[in-house]
This record gives structure tokens, sequence and C-alpha cells, in this order.
């Protein structure tokens, strides 16, 4: 079946970064990212690596902690030193 598309090594500590500097509980969390019909351990889940979140739930970080999401997924990036950013949410065409 191929090779896995390798994971960034900093993502689930990153997550929880962002969770954390926007004060929230995990089931916060999901409410803020739009997710409430997920399973409250999912935020766990992504936490400590055991499951990869979607390109949407990503992009649902990013715009919740104000930052781009290059900084979420690139590795040899940090996160910003303040979160919420002041990255703001292009207009749909």
């Amino acid at each position: 079946m191929g090779n896995p598309r390798p994971r960034p090594e900093h993502l689930s500590e990153k997550l929880r970064q962002i969770r954390s500097a926007l004060g929230l509980s995990q089931t916060q969390m999901l409410s803020r990212l739009g997710l409430e019909d997920m399973k409250p351990g999912r935020i766990s889940q992504y936490e400590n690596n055991e499951r990869e979140p979607t390109l949407q739930t990503l992009l649902a970080y990013s715009r919740a902690a104000g930052i781009y999401m290059e900084d979420i997924v690139d590795d040899d990036l940090d996160l910003p030193a303040k979160i919420p950013g002041n990255v703001r949410r292009r207009s749909k065409r």
C-alpha cells in the first residue's frame, strides 16, 4: 500500500500549545474549531500524537489561533509568541 506520508514531528505539541494559549479545555477547543460533533477524546488523540488531524481541522486550528497554517505544520517554524495572532481570514471570492 505504499509508504505513508511523513507526519510533522512537532504537530501534536503545537496543537497542545495552541489550545493552552487560547485557555481552552479540550471540549471547548472542539467547540472553537466548530467540531462539536466529534468525540471529546479526539483533541487528546491529536495532542498525544495518536491521530493526525485532517487538513480542514488544521485550517480550523490556524483560524482559531489567528496564525498561518504553515506555522503549525512546518517543523522548522516555531509558533508565534502571541496567540491568538492577528492573521485574518481572506474573504471568499
